[in-house]
């Protein structure tokens, strides 16, 4: 697995965005990912995944949820196989709108491990993210639920004491936090006080322009890894 760029921002439209609406965005994201030598991952549903891959260079093309399953019965799953075949580089798990059990994240974690697939894994807790670590995610999401879409960003005193909790069970999970990202502003701080990572979506896809937006994070992202 390709050694994870730092710090590195995540677009996450979740279903807000499909088809050519979320080719464009991606397409963007891409530009500014050479640009600016930014690692950017970009989430898609399913169906948009190998049409985004193709059509990219530098993304790291990332699904919403796989299961847990080898190939043969399972109908209506999500095979990490056909992620993997159709270019997905990583996977968002145990998401808020899609939370699992800990056994099936255990071993949705261990199959994305044998592909290869960067595991993306959110807390919205301390407490969940200290048991989360245990497993060794590649990039732990620590994100209350409660700030999702808000607006509201986590406080600085969250973000170094889970940044901090976590490193100390593994000092190779990459910590990401995202919750309430509005502005270049949010990502700047949220870096600046020890995130290896942040992202968006709601920030990104009510802005006046989504691509004027984006560009800003990124430089955001830019300004904080020089201050560091």
């Amino acid at each position: 697995m390709r050694k994870i760029g730092t710090p590195f921002f995540i677009v996450n439209p979740k279903s807000y965005l499909y088809g050519e609406e979320s080719l464009q965005l991606a397409l963007v994201a891409d530009n500014l990912a050479e640009k600016y030598g930014v690692e950017i991952f970009f989430t898609a549903p399913f169906a948009d995944l190998a049409n985004i891959k193709a059509h990219t260079k530098k993304l790291k093309v990332t699904a919403q949820h796989m299961d847990p399953l080898v190939p043969g019965r399972g109908m209506g799953h999500v095979l990490p196989e056909s992620l993997k075949a159709a270019g997905a580089e990583a996977v968002f798990l145990n998401h808020a709108e899609h939370s699992l059990k800990l056994t099936d994240l255990v071993d949705t974690i261990k199959r994305a491990k044998e592909l290869g697939i960067i595991t993306v894994v959110c807390a919205d807790s301390l407490e969940e993210a200290i048991a989360i670590a245990k497993l060794s995610p590649d990039i732990l999401l620590c994100e209350p639920t409660a700030l999702i879409g808000t607006g509201k960003t986590s406080s600085f005193d969250y973000i170094t004491e889970t940044t901090t909790k976590i490193k100390e069970i593994d000092e190779n999970i990459l910590v990401m936090q995202a919750s309430g990202i509005s502005t270049a502003e949010d990502v700047y701080q949220t870096i600046i006080h020890g995130a290896d990572g942040t992202g968006a979506t709601s920030g990104i896809l009510n802005a006046p322009d989504r691509a004027k937006r984006l560009e800003e994070m990124i430089q955001a992202i830019v300004k904080a890894k020089s201050e560091k």
